[in-house]
């Protein structure tokens, strides 16, 4: 796998997981995922989008990165 393919990867699972998580938890009041780990961790409520928003970051660079290749 290149580390285009990585990033667009890892963004997407990061995005999925961040964001569906603080969805989740502000319709059911359950944490899924990454961010439900980091929740039962101990982890304030705000990192659930802060790692959908890192997740976000990845996939905007691999666009940009796509975009200028091309």
């Amino acid at each position: 796998m290149t580390a285009q393919g990585v990033r667009i990867t890892v963004g997407l699972i990061l995005f999925v997981q961040g964001i569906g998580s603080a969805i989740t938890d502000a319709v059911w009041h359950s944490s899924f995922g990454v961010a439900g780990l980091l929740r039962a961790a101990g982890a304030p409520e705000w990192t659930e989008l802060t790692v959908g928003g890192v997740g976000a970051a990845l996939l905007i660079w691999a666009m940009i990165v796509w975009r200028v290749r091309a």
